[in-house]
Parts: C-alpha cells; sequence; structure tokens
C-alpha cells in the first residue's frame, strides 16, 4: 500500500513540475513571416493567392472581356481549389485568400460560391415568408458568374538524413461559363529547404 502512494505521490510530483515549464506566448504581427516546421502555412496561402490573381489579371482574357462588354469589370466565382499535397493543407483558407485578393484588386466583380451560396438563396426564401413587402429580396435577381476559378495544391517531398525539400505547386484555371473555353493557366512554386 505504502508503495502505491509513494508511486501517486511521485506521478502528481511530476506532473506538477511540468505545469510549472515555462511558457511564453505572445501576439506578432499576421504579416510577420514565420515558419516553424516548413510545411504549408498562412504565408504561403496569402504570397501564392496574391502572386496568382496578379498573374490571372495581367492576362489577355480580361482585356479581351471588357473589350467585348463595353469596359464591364467581370465576373469571377471562385470553385474548388483541390489539396492533393502530403500534408493536411485547408484548401478553404487559401480560396478566401485568393477572393480576398480578387476584390482588392477591384478588377472583377466576384460572386459566392458553394454552401454560402446556398446560405443566401436559404435566407432570400425565408424573406418570401417574413420580411415585410417593402424589403423582401426578390427570387431571379443573382449575378451570374461569367467565369470559374478551379485549381489544385500539388506537393513533393525530397529527404535525405536530415534534412528535407518541400516543394508545393498550386495551379489554377479560368474558365469562361457559358462556353467552357479555358482561358487562363497559371501555376506558383514554393520550394522550402528544412535543416535538422
Amino acid at each position: 500500500m505504502k508503495t502505491t502512494a509513494y508511486i501517486l505521490v511521485l506521478f502528481t510530483f511530476v506532473a506538477f513540475l511540468q505545469s510549472c515549464g515555462t511558457r511564453k506566448v505572445e501576439r506578432i504581427d499576421t504579416e510577420e513571416i514565420i515558419d516553424l516546421s516548413g510545411r504549408w502555412n498562412d504565408t504561403d496561402s496569402r504570397i501564392v493567392a496574391e502572386a496568382m490573381v496578379e498573374q490571372v489579371l495581367e492576362a489577355h482574357w480580361l482585356k479581351n472581356f471588357q473589350e467585348k462588354h463595353n469596359g464591364q469589370k467581370p465576373v469571377v466565382i471562385v470553385g474548388l481549389v483541390y489539396n492533393k499535397s502530403h500534408e493536411h493543407i485547408e484548401a478553404e483558407t487559401f480560396i478566401k485568400d485568393v477572393e480576398r485578393a480578387f476584390i482588392n484588386s477591384g478588377k472583377v466583380r466576384l460572386v459566392q460560391a458553394g454552401d454560402k451560396r446556398e446560405e443566401l438563396r436559404r435566407e432570400r426564401a425565408a424573406q418570401q415568408e417574413f420580411a415585410s413587402p417593402e424589403t423582401v429580396k426578390a427570387w431571379g435577381r443573382e449575378l451570374g458568374a461569367d467565369f470559374m476559378m478551379n485549381g489544385d495544391i500539388n506537393s513533393t517531398v525530397d529527404t535525405y538524413k536530415k534534412e528535407r525539400v518541400n516543394y508545393y505547386q498550386v495551379n489554377l484555371e479560368l474558365t469562361d461559363i457559358e462556353t467552357s473555353e479555358i482561358v487562363w493557366i497559371g501555376d506558383k512554386k514554393i520550394r522550402k529547404y528544412i535543416k535538422n
């Protein structure tokens, strides 16, 4: 019995010592680049999204569209971006970075995609029954997209002893929704060298 009590006291003491370890947490600027693991992170997502939106907006499709449509801004919807990499990457975060870069450019109009569009439609349906006639939003007034962006995130890993290279390639395509013509294809690559 004494041995069991002794072991219990010892475990409690060890747990107490571990809980007293010094851990420091501090707020940092969200623009500061910190790469702890060498894996895909928020900085990679933002840099790739901004670079790819810059690429797509410099391509000929935009000028061609505006010439055909009296200078109007095209309407774009960002569809699915598939994670085909070796690690867990939250594609939704990357999609939001792409959408933010599109909106901040001021060169296109952006419409909601997927689940969020369905949520808007449910709200519009609820308004038909519960909102006052002066404020109810009409059916059939959604802005139809001219182009859809889709793509994927790919990666390869090369390791040797205590060294590793993580290579990421993001491929995006912009497609004319009416004709299914691919009007732009772009990619952005990131390579990270990690030495332990």
